[in-house]
């Protein structure tokens, strides 16, 4: 049988294109036969022999990454997903995810990313090689796109990324995007306003929250505790204006029963209302962006907080998270 000689150069060079540890790269040249190439794909189809021993396991670890272009006017923001907390906090795991995103940002799918170049692979390809490298299941589990006039963004201790597009470049467009991004990845907005709703939509989960609360309530009798108050609406979406007024009448009556005069009810039915308001729209609060309490200041909704910074509204946002 033909020895095969393989230089420590050689096995450098096969290192630094492959990650790959310098026993595996020396055994893939040997294999190899010395040919660069044909190592690397020796490598790769050790790394989808893994992949397939490994493709029911769960990449929920991992890292959560975004790259702006220079213009600020389109970001990406991608999860590179593997099993352990180990791996994911690598700094060449986190180098390779920052790779990834550079390519991505030329990409307006994840289809067309998975398909890009990579030093001669596609990017899925490399996924592929690298496990094999690393020894665990590699995989993009988030991929999203945000163009706007203006973009920003906030990644939290790498398991959060989030992207806020923004009308215009107003003069601290950095400082807006920057909170209201942080504001996404903090609190999990889904949509941007509650006219965003579909009207299926919240009357299912008006149905669902309130069955949730009856059920709550009935062990609190039970016990002897203070019931929860059961909304009969949850959105601003369901408010209409008779609504409103029938709210407006209803708070007036009492404040009548009260005794209060109606020379003060101005100063005191803003505050009524308010309070009506925010009990019945909890959806809001939970799921639109612009609904929500600033993070920042809870004296203030996020709507108020990008009113502050002059003509400028939030055109789009995205979040993408671990697991």
């Amino acid at each position: 049988m033909e020895t095969v000689n393989v230089s420590a150069a050689d096995v450098k060079n096969l290192r630094e294109a492959s990650g790959a540890g310098m026993m595996d790269c020396k055994k893939a040249l040997v294999e190899a036969g010395g040919d660069f190439n044909k190592a690397i794909n020796v490598l790769r189809k050790k790394g989808q022999k893994i992949a397939a021993n490994r493709a029911d396991r769960d990449s929920t670890e991992g890292v959560a990454v975004t790259k702006i272009n220079d213009d600020k006017t389109l970001g990406v923001a991608i999860v590179l997903a593997c099993e352990t907390d180990f791996v994911g906090k690598n700094e060449k795991f986190v180098a390779l995810a920052e790779e990834f995103a550079a390519i991505a940002i030329n990409h307006d799918s994840k289809e067309s990313f998975l398909a890009a170049n990579f030093g001669g692979m596609t990017v899925a390809d490399k996924l592929i090689e690298q496990t094999g490298v690393i020894g665990e299941k590699l995989d993009i589990t988030a991929f999203e796109i945000v163009s706007a006039p203006y973009v920003g963004a906030y990644t939290h201790i790498g398991k959060i990324a989030a992207l806020v597009g923004l009308s215009v470049p107003v003069k601290t467009a950095e400082i807006l995007s920057k909170d209201l991004a942080m504001q996404v990845a903090s609190m999990g907005a889904k949509t941007l306003s509650y006219k965003d709703f579909d009207p299926a939509f919240v009357a299912a989960e008006t149905e669902a929250r309130i069955a949730v609360i009856e059920k709550d309530n009935i062990e609190l009798a039970r016990l002897g505790k203070t019931l929860k108050n059961v909304p009969k609406y949850i959105s601003m979406a369901q408010l209409t204006p008779e609504i409103l007024a029938e709210a407006e009448a209803m708070a007036k009556a009492e404040l009548t029963a009260e005794g209060k005069p109606e020379k003060i009810w101005d100063k005191i039915l803003p505050g009524k209302m308010e309070r009506f308001i925010s009990d019945n729209t909890t959806l809001d609060l939970e799921l639109c962006l612009l609904d929500q309490d600033f993070i920042k200041d809870d004296k203030k909704n996020v709507a108020s907080y990008v009113k502050t910074y002059g003509d400028v509204s939030v055109t789009a946002f995205k979040r993408v998270t671990l697991g």
